[in-house]
């Protein structure tokens, strides 16, 4: 077997599926207090929403084994949460904070800044006290920087832990444990792939012991995942990108759960988009790029059988994500069930597991 995935069709979007999509099409009203602002006592204890078609079961991640089926696949993200924020000064004296986007191979920094007056290219930035940055410039909504050393092991030494804006308090040291996902490896994400934050030793183990076995996939998430949609009609958004990394081995493994007949399960949002994004052609294929793969509803999914996934913010294109994948209407219903039975939402919130009839 050369460990190759071809399905039906190279199409990615169902030629059926015509409905102008707009913003609208994703809106909910969601309390507050629904909002997770931090991690249960233990990873395992969250609850898990369960939806087959319009049948919706409540139960909790720790049944997840039992929901599954011996010789499925778990596909986890292995990225790992650096230090991304920085604050500092800009050469005027003027306060700036840096939300670092991605790393490029180069070493390059692009960036989010927030300041009284945005920097000019050329000057100068000194952050936490320990780094010099210089300004190259502006490519939209984000900014091109170069740090005075190897960045990365500079922003994990001074920078601070980037926890998400809904959560209104800053990063705790318990947080630099909690907000990484036990199997986090390869340094690079902003945000965490929070799908795999429900798993501990126990439940990997007992997952193990029923026989579905797990690969990794990488995709660096970046601070756009929390800019909003700003397109009125979705057919004019454009995603940011986010580097990624198949690797053969988990190819391999795919292609062996489908020769037996297995199920793949991608845990998270994340590991669904670097899947899909490295089966665009229609067979799923090892290999390292960027993803600026927009999900929508009409997507033809080549990959992934079923999607373990936290809730998600209004407007969001994760929102968008779920609802392609579960059905625009089912995913509003469950959404009302987790709302009206007090579901926990977003990072540190509940999970869904969505299983395709």
């Amino acid at each position: 077997m050369e460990g190759r995935i071809i399905r039906e069709s190279p199409l990615r979007f169902n030629p059926a599926f015509i409905r102008v999509l707009t913003l609208d099409d994703f809106d909910y009203a969601l309390p507050s207090d629904r909002i997770a602002q931090m991690p249960l006592p233990e990873r395992s204890a969250s609850r898990l929403l369960v939806m087959r078609g319009s049948a919706l079961e409540d139960r909790g991640i720790r049944d997840l084994p039992g929901l599954l089926n011996p010789g499925d696949l778990l596909v986890m993200n292995d990225t790992r949460v650096i230090h991304a924020r920085l604050c500092g000064k800009k050469d005027t004296g003027g306060r700036v904070e840096v939300l670092v986007e991605r790393i490029a191979a180069d070493g390059e920094v692009v960036a989010q800044l927030r300041a009284s007056k945005p920097p000019r290219a050329g000057s100068r930035l000194s952050l936490e006290e320990a780094i010099e940055a210089s300004v190259l410039g502006r490519i939209g909504e984000f900014w091109r920087l170069t740090f005075d050393g190897n960045a990365i092991e500079l922003i994990e030494r001074h920078g601070r832990l980037p926890l998400p804006p809904y959560i209104e308090r800053a990063a705790e040291t318990p947080d630099e444990e909690r907000y990484q996902t036990v199997f986090a490896r390869v340094k690079g994400s902003v945000a965490a792939p929070t799908a795999g934050l429900h798993f501990d030793a126990g439940l990997l183990a007992t997952l193990a012991a029923r026989g579905i076995d797990t690969a990794s996939v990488t995709l660096h998430v970046g601070a756009g995942t929390f800019q909003p949609v700003r397109a009125h009609n979705l057919a004019e958004h454009r995603m940011h990108k986010e580097r990624y990394l198949v690797p053969q081995a988990t190819v391999d493994a795919i292609a062996a759960c489908r020769s037996r007949g297995g199920r793949i399960v991608a845990v998270g949002t994340t590991t669904l988009r670097t899947l899909e994004t490295a089966a665009l052609d229609g067979e799923l294929k090892a290999g390292e790029g960027e993803s600026e793969l927009f999900v929508t509803p009409g997507f033809d999914f080549k990959v992934v059988d079923a999607l373990l996934t936290n809730f998600h913010l209004p407007r969001s294109t994760l929102l968008m994500l779920v609802s392609a994948f579960g059905g625009m209407p089912e995913i509003r219903a469950a959404y009302r069930h987790a709302i009206d039975n007090n579901y926990r939402f977003f990072s540190y919130g509940d999970a869904m597991l969505i299983l395709r009839q």
